[in-house]
């Protein structure tokens, strides 16, 4: 009898760190789950946005690096790069 009692109680803490029951209330509470949906969706776009500015930024900055160097073949491409970039600020087709 005590050996059951003991696997039952592990049984029990096992359950309790896997933290069904508050699963179980997320789910009956749907209002709760979009707005933790809406709310992780927003930070994630956030992150992104921050993430992909501070990269396209290094990018840019390393291009520029490069620029500086007139580097033949590298040098052009850059040019190139930088010629369809103000063409499409002005507005032109290519």
């Amino acid at each position: 009898m005590e050996s059951i009692n003991e696997k039952l109680k592990t049984i029990a803490e096992k359950l309790e760190k896997t933290q069904i029951a508050e699963y179980v209330e997320l789910l009956n509470r749907p209002r709760r789950i979009i707005f933790t949906n809406l709310y992780a969706g927003i930070a994630r776009g956030v992150g992104i946005a921050i993430g992909f500015t501070v990269f396209a930024a290094a990018i840019v900055y390393f291009l520029r690096l490069l620029g500086a160097l007139n580097l033949p073949i590298i040098g052009d491409f850059i040019a190139d790069i930088v010629k369809i970039v103000q063409v499409q600020l002005e507005g032109r087709a290519y």
